[in-house]
């Protein structure tokens, strides 16, 4: 799928509230097609940090670039470039696949790579040369991801080992990166197409639980930015 409109909420969990939310919820779920991945990124930016920036002040809408691979790819593999829009609490997201060494190319050149969506590559294209971006930080992170038994479309993601680097940004090299907090935790994001099922709401409640937003890149761009100024 080229095009995503959704909403999402996220909640931080420590190891404790993990274990105890899902034997609350294991009952309701299966596990997702690709249950077990580890999540691979390459955000864009530009030399002032423009995206971030703009992304941490919570502007109505807000826009991101990034190439994505579930796992890690080889560099003949299909890969996705991304542009990830949220307005309102509503989340857009359009993308593309691409080999990831006709990525690279068009990432030197500027030469778009040919894809099954030119309208969705054209827009992203657009995207990267109006704010003039280029890879700035690699990210990864391992999902477990489920679905509601009786809603397909209602999805639950949880995220940990949040790890990152500033250099070496191939991804094609490995998962590997500096650990983001050596304390465990997880990013749990809901993810539906209409509404957050009443069941869950209630086994939320009751172990007040309580969304929390986290943005990854925003994060580690923040502790990144105060270790420099320790130095």
């Amino acid at each position: 799928m080229n095009f995503f409109r959704r909403v999402e909420q996220k909640y931080v969990l420590t190891e404790n509230e993990y274990n105890k939310l899902f034997n609350e919820i294991k009952k309701y779920i299966e596990k997702d097609k690709y249950y077990q991945s580890t999540i691979c990124n390459i955000y864009f930016d530009n030399e002032s940090d423009d995206l971030i920036v703009k992304s941490m002040e919570k502007p109505i809408y807000k826009e991101k670039v990034r190439i994505r691979s579930y796992n890690t790819p080889n560099i003949n593999d299909h890969v996705f470039l991304e542009l990830k829009g949220k307005y309102k609490g509503v989340v857009f997201k359009r993308r593309v696949s691409v080999k990831l060494g006709e990525l690279y190319k068009y990432i030197k050149t500027g030469e778009i790579p040919d894809t099954s969506n030119k309208q969705i590559m054209n827009e992203i294209d657009y995207i990267i040369k109006k704010y003039n971006l280029k890879p700035k930080i690699y990210l990864a992170y391992d999902r477990l991801s489920f679905y509601d038994k009786n809603d397909i479309n209602f999805r639950i993601t949880f995220d940990s080992n949040l790890r990152s680097r500033n250099n070496n940004l191939k991804l094609e090299l490995g998962d590997g990166g500096k650990l983001y907090n050596t304390d465990k935790f997880y990013i749990m994001e809901l993810k539906s197409l209409t509404a957050i099922p009443l069941w869950f709401i209630r086994i939320l409640s009751r172990l007040k639980i309580y969304p929390k937003s986290f943005s990854k890149y925003g994060n580690i761009y923040c502790k990144n930015k105060e270790e420099l100024l320790n130095v």
